[in-house]
């Protein structure tokens, strides 16, 4: 599984940090920073990630 956000939707609303914390985070300036490969494991909070996001910012491949 291969994260991608697109940068000029995202506007660091945070709601997948909320959603799939150990993938996605805010750094000190609130922007956002991602795990660009996640194990597996994780799809279920990626895909709960992605449909929180307000903007559709986060699209997952693979």
């Amino acid at each position: 599984m291969r994260i991608v956000v697109d940068t000029d939707k995202c506007q660091d609303h945070g709601q997948c940090v909320f959603a799939a914390p150990d993938v996605f985070r805010l750094d000190d300036a609130g922007h956002l920073v991602h795990v660009g490969e996640p194990d597996e494991a994780l799809r279920e909070d990626v895909e709960d990630a992605a449909d929180v996001c307000p903007l559709q910012a986060i699209r997952i491949e693979g």
